[in-house]
């Protein structure tokens, strides 16, 4: 696994917290252990109630997503840079996917706006210990696959765990017509 890909809830993944979920990575195999954002699962908050200088920049529904259940009252920036567009110090790229980066929102907002095509705005990230998220793989509770700039910017996110899916052909491609509870077929 590394910074860059997704791991991506299989349907024997019930936990709440991360069932059907679609994760980005961050950070990977590192002795820390891996970090990711939880990419589709918008609340109801809009950026402009929590940041509006920012409002402008954030990604169509325009809203705060949960990120993922450690420290949920921390704000994590997710920013897709615009092609060719000047680099800034306020825009970190990811190691594997070079057009999205975390972004400083300590840094003004007009100061990014030629660097940025648009941002996410998260409460809180998921973390694991070193190893744990490679147990979970190996157990059967996420597929890790290669992740598309748009993934984290999906204007229907709540439709990205199916679309995810199905763009990755047979067998995978076959989960995302398990059903949300099998016991009711």
């Amino acid at each position: 696994m590394r910074a860059g890909q997704l791991v991506v809830a299989t349907p024997a993944l019930s936990d709440p917290s991360f069932a059907r979920s679609v994760v980005l990575l961050l950070q990977a195999g590192a002795e820390d252990g891996a970090l990711g954002l939880v990419v589709n699962r918008p609340t109801g908050t809009g950026v402009d109630e929590v940041l509006p200088d920012w409002a402008a920049l954030a990604a169509s529904p325009g809203v705060v997503f949960t990120g993922g259940p450690v420290q949920p009252d921390a704000a994590v920036c997710l920013g897709r840079a615009r092609p060719g567009g000047p680099p800034s110090g306020a825009f970190s790229p990811l190691e594997g996917l070079a057009s999205l980066g975390t972004v400083d929102l300590d840094a003004s907002p007009d100061d990014l706006s030629g660097t940025l095509e648009e941002l996410r705005l998260f409460a809180g990230y998921a973390g694991w210990s070193a190893g744990q998220l490679e147990a979970e793989v190996e157990e059967g509770a996420w597929f890790v696959l290669d992740a598309l700039p748009v993934d984290a910017f999906s204007p229907a996110p709540e439709q990205l765990w199916g679309d995810v899916l199905r763009r990755q052909g047979p067998p995978i491609a076959f989960a995302a017509s398990y059903p949300p509870d099998p016991t009711l077929n």
